[in-house]
C-alpha cells in the first residue's frame, strides 16, 4: 500500500542526508532500514578538544588512529564503539535500532584517539548545547532523532496551498516536536517534505508561520493535549513469514490481525524448507495463523502465544 501525501512510500534505502529548503544539514548518522549508521567525516570538522588538556585543536595538528561514537547510550564510553574506517576521510559504525529507545532522546560525539573529542559547528542543524545538568559545556553534541530528510526517504508529507507563507515546519513525535528542525520545501502546488523513519506509529503537525494545524488531507488523527487534534502516520515494515515442512500440503494461507483473518488473500510460496510469505506490517503486536490445506495451525517455530479474548489461541509477532 502506498501513500503519496501523508504516508509512507515504504522504501528503505539511502543515498545521501539533503537539506531539500533548509540551510543546515543534519549529520553525523543517518537511518538504514533496521540500523543507524553512524557517519563520521573528518572534511565536516575543524576544530577539536582534548579531554585531558582542554586545549583547542585543529584538524591539521594530529592524526587520527582510531574513532568511536560516544554518546548518552553507551554512558560516553571512549572506546566501546569503535568506527571502521571506509575511505581516507570516513569512518562508520552500524548499530541495530533495537538498541536504542523508542523516544530516540540521545546525544552523542565522535572521539578520536581515546581523547580528542570532535567539536560540530553551528552549521549542523541537529546540534545541542552540551551539558551536565545546569552545567554548561560551551561546545555542541550532537541530536539524533527517529528521522531525517532523505529524497529518497520512507515518509512524504505534503501541505497543499498556503503559497503565501514564508515558512512551513514539519514537527512531530519523530523529532521532539521540534519547531525549526524540518523546514518544508515550497512546490508549484504546495509544501513537501521527505522523511527516513523507522518502522513505528507517528504523530505530526504543520506549522504555517507560527500557526499550528493538522494535516487537512490526512484523515487518521488523534486528539491531543490542547483540545485540537494531531495526524497520524504509520511506517510499515517488510516482514516475512515462514513455516517448515508440511511439504504434501496443496495449499497454506497466512492469516492474522493484519488482514482480517482471510482465508484466501495472503496465499504462502512453497520454499525449499517449507512455505514462505512476505508482506509490510505497521510496528507493534500481530495475531497471526496458518492454514493448511484448510487446517488452522499456530507458528510451531514461534513460542510467543496468546488468547485473542474470543477462546482462541494464535502466534504473535512483535514487528519493531
Amino acid at each position: 500500500m502506498k501513500y503519496f501525501i501523508h504516508i509512507a512510500f515504504l522504501i528503505f534505502s539511502f543515498t545521501h542526508i539533503d537539506s531539500f529548503s533548509q540551510e543546515k544539514e543534519i549529520k553525523g548518522y543517518r537511518i538504514d532500514g533496521d540500523e543507524v549508521v553512524f557517519t563520521f567525516d573528518k572534511r565536516d570538522y575543524t576544530e577539536a578538544t582534548n579531554e585531558n588538556t582542554k586545549e583547542k585543536l585543529e584538524f591539521k595538528d594530529f592524526d587520527i588512529k582510531n574513532v568511536v561514537v560516544a554518546g548518552n547510550f553507551n554512558s560516553w564510553s571512549r572506546d566501546s564503539w569503535k568506527m571502521t574506517q571506509i575511505t581516507e576521510n570516513i569512518y562508520e559504525l552500524r548499530k541495530r535500532l533495537d538498541e536504542f529507545k523508542d523516544d530516540f532522546n540521545w546525544e552523542f560525539k565522535f572521539v578520536i584517539n581515546s581523547s580528542i573529542w570532535a567539536e560540530p559547528d553551528e552549521n549542523v542543524s541537529n546540534i545541542t548545547f552540551a551539558k551536565d545538568g545546569d552545567k554548561n559545556y560551551y561546545t555542541y553534541n550532537l541530536k539524533l532523532y527517529n528521522g531525517y530528510p532523505s529524497k529518497n526517504g520512507n515518509a512524504k508529507f505534503f501541505l497543499k496551498g498556503y503559497r503565501n507563507a514564508k515558512k512551513v515546519i514539519l514537527a512531530g513525535s519523530f523529532n521532539k516536536w521540534n519547531e525549526e528542525l524540518f523546514a518544508m520545501k515550497k512546490t508549484n502546488d504546495g509544501w513537501e517534505l521527505i522523511l527516513q523513519l523507522k518502522p513505528n506509529r507517528y504523530e505530526y503537525r504543520f506549522i504555517i508561520d507560527g500557526y499550528w494545524i493538522e494535516d487537512p488531507s490526512n484523515l487518521n488523527k488523534t486528539p491531543n493535549e490542547y483540545g485540537a487534534y494531531n495526524s497520524v502516520i504509520d511506517i510499515n515494515k517488510e516482514v516475512k513469514f515462514y513455516l517448515d515442512g508440511f511439504f504434501n500440503a496443496k495449499k497454506v494461507i497466512l492469516a492474522g490481525s493484519f488482514n482480517n483473518w482471510s482465508e484466501n488473500s495472503y496465499v504462502m510460496q512453497k520454499a525449499e524448507n517449507g512455505w514462505i510469505y512476505t508482506t509490510r506490517l505497521p510496528y507493534g503486536k500481530h495475531h497471526y495463523k496458518f492454514i493448511v490445506d484448510g487446517d488452522w495451525k499456530t507458528d510451531p517455530s514461534n513460542p510467543v502465544k496468546e488468547f485473542d479474548g474470543h477462546g482462541n489461541i494464535n502466534s504473535v509477532k512483535m514487528v519493531k
